[in-house]
């Protein structure tokens, strides 16, 4: 028993003593110490010979601010890019999206939910869409799922089987 405490004993010191942080040195092939001056890397900042706070030789007031020039301006870039993107926006006829639809079908149910749509809901305008061999009756053209689920909520107590579609937004 006397022994095995011993040896845990003797274990627990080396197990200590080779935890201890050593020194280490970098060297170079020749045996010095390595050492290297990275100052030259750093990025210089370039300060104006005189700033916009200088005062004139009485001074009763602030002398005229120094116009420095940019030197990495994109403006040129950046306004042909915004006048291309200008150029596609005109052009565009519509723009993507949302509409409620509320029934899908035919053309006389088609026509008693827009009436229905008129007493119940009479904010909303509704439209009679054909495309063959269907009539579609759609209420409200929105530009986010956002702005049309207030709308959505109201028609969806009188219509269960309403629903929020994406659709083409003409652009007048």
């Amino acid at each position: 028993m006397q022994s095995l405490r011993y040896s845990i004993y003797i274990i627990t010191i080396i197990l200590l003593g080779s935890c201890a942080t050593s020194k280490k040195t970098t060297t170079t092939s020749q045996g010095g110490k390595y050492s290297e001056d990275l100052s030259v890397w750093r990025p210089k900042v370039e300060t104006p010979a005189e700033t916009a706070t200088t005062t004139t030789p009485d001074n009763t007031k602030p002398a005229t601010p120094v116009y420095i020039d940019p030197k990495q301006a994109v403006n040129k870039k950046l306004d042909a890019v915004l006048d291309s993107i200008d150029h596609i926006n005109l052009s565009r006829k519509f723009v993507e999206g949302y509409t409620i639809q509320v029934y899908s079908g035919r053309r006389e149910e088609a026509l008693n939910a827009k009436k229905q749509i008129a007493i119940s809901l009479p904010g909303l305008d509704a439209e009679v869409q054909f495309t063959e061999p269907i009539f579609r009756v759609k209420v409200g053209k929105y530009y986010s799922r956002m702005d049309a689920q207030e709308d959505y909520a109201a028609v969806k107590r009188y219509f269960p089987a309403a629903i929020l579609i994406p659709e083409k937004i003409a652009i007048d």
